[in-house]
């Protein structure tokens, strides 16, 4: 290991406009913290950048000091690769502006914006960029990864939705990836993670949504999940584009709308929003309540900024977390099966499966129009995610989702799965889950931009 000196401490903090943080320091045990409980570990060096140059600054003083750099924006990772033992962390998290052009319909969001800060701000002029359905996640790894939630089907992925981006690449340059200029690293960035460099700013295409949209919650007992697995495939097969839904399986929580019998009691679950008219939103409601009739349903109208918020508390900081994920085409019946006799096998109260249904304008995107590692036809993206609140049931239910994985695996698209979700280093499942001319493409990319592999604490893809 490289030992720093204050003199180069110093030497960095001379350089920055942003704190560099240090063991010892009273802020560097909240400053490495992550998301994830179950990681736990100690950079040598915090950098937290206000700007641009702050980030060039540190990208610079890492390898000058033969440092490997982690890099940090909402710390939402599973895995923890934002941050590691003896790093520089570049922590990007003081960088929150979010600006709105609401003629032009586009916003320029800095990196360490979390997913709230860009709803918030899109939301005053009834706008929205297609992200995930944590708010507390950050916006620059759910990006660089896909990012699928709500408004998928309607508006694609948020790599779908990027019309630039700002990038500090392992020489110190900042380039400009877009359609129109470095048209390699613009492709290579949506999807392929962190492996480029550092993106620093994002501008998005934005979308008419809201302020107010319609959902729909349908809880059903775990007796009759098969029973409810078939509805809900055959609800969601028929879905205007303005609907979306998620399956689940999830313990009931101790809300208001729940009685209070069923309170904490596991169950499958449809969640259903509606971006259109209420009308064609209450037509699929009267069809859930008709053909099957749920242990419990809640109905609303919510502010969209309330709909992006509903699994913010399930998963808050501060939980013992992992996650699987696999493509699969349907809810077929080997699938429904798997999944009826092990789903109820989890301890945790907090651990869930969430389920996204892609198709609509996900898969209007070409194949190989961008380096998302996911095949673009219809089909869903199966979240096993436990949520534990300590270590000892966490490796419980990790060994549950590692099951689950493994019978779904012959039923399933794909081994790889969605690379924001891989909580492994397996080359074989990055290979998967971008396939070989993706993959190929993306390391001679990685060798144009990055040929030392300075940033390799991802999803890493090698130089070619």
């Amino acid at each position: 290991m490289t030992r720093t000196t204050n003199d180069d401490l110093d030497a960095l903090r001379a350089a920055m406009t942003g704190a560099v943080i240090v063991p010892g320091d009273v802020e560097y045990d909240d400053a490495r913290r992550v998301w994830n409980a179950d990681i736990d570990r100690r950079p040598s060096v915090i950098a937290r950048c206000g700007s641009t140059a702050d980030v060039v600054a540190a990208v610079a003083f890492a390898q000058a000091q033969g440092l490997e750099i982690s890099i940090r924006a909402g710390a939402h990772n599973i895995a923890g690769r934002c941050t590691g033992d003896d790093v520089l962390m570049i922590d990007l998290s003081r960088m929150r502006e979010v600006t709105v052009d609401p003629e032009a319909k586009r916003a320029r969001v800095r990196a360490g914006a979390l997913l709230g800060d860009l709803d918030a701000a899109t939301q005053e002029h009834g706008l929205a960029v297609p992200l995930g359905a944590i708010s507390h996640t950050g916006v620059a790894g759910l990006t660089l990864g896909g990012g699928m939630g709500w408004l998928t089907r309607q508006a694609g992925l948020s790599v779908d939705n990027l019309v630039s981006a700002e990038v500090v690449v392992a020489d110190g340059r900042v380039l400009r990836a877009a359609a129109d200029e470095n048209p390699d690293l613009f492709w290579a960035i949506r999807g392929g993670g962190g492996n480029l460099g550092v993106v620093t700013e994002f501008e998005f295409r934005l979308h008419e949504v809201g302020p107010m949209v319609e959902f729909g919650l349908f809880f059903w007992e775990i007796e009759r999940g098969a029973e409810a697995l078939r509805l809900m495939r055959d609800v969601i097969g028929a879905l205007p584009r303005s609907l979306n839904a998620f399956i689940a399986f999830f313990n009931a929580p101790p809300a208001p709308f729940v009685p209070e019998q069923h309170h904490h009691q596991p169950g499958y679950v449809l969640m259903l929003s509606g971006f259109g008219g209420a009308a064609e939103h209450t037509q699929v409601v009267e069809r859930i309540r008709a053909e099957l009739p749920p242990l419990f349903d809640f109905i609303t109208p919510m502010p969209y900024v309330a709909l992006q918020q509903l699994l913010d508390e399930s998963t808050a900081w501060g939980f013992y977390c992992y996650e699987k994920s696999i493509e699969i085409d349907d809810f077929t019946e080997p699938v429904i099966e798997v999944l009826t006799e092990l789903l109820p096998q989890k301890v945790s109260p907090g651990t869930v499966l969430v389920c996204y249904r892609l198709d609509g304008a996900y898969a209007e995107v070409g194949e190989e129009d961008t380096a998302f590692g996911g095949r673009r036809v219809p089909r869903y993206e199966l979240f096993v995610h436990p949520i534990c609140a300590d270590a000892e049931t966490l490796a419980v239910d990790r060994a549950w989702a590692r099951r689950i994985w493994d019978a779904l695996r012959p039923l399933g698209m794909s081994i790889g799965g969605y690379v924001n979700s891989m909580s492994e280093e397996d080359s074989d499942r990055v290979l998967a889950a971008y396939g070989q001319a993706k993959y190929e493409r993306l390391a001679r990319i990685k060798a144009e931009y990055d040929p030392g592999n300075v940033f390799h604490r991802n999803i890493n893809i090698k130089p070619a």
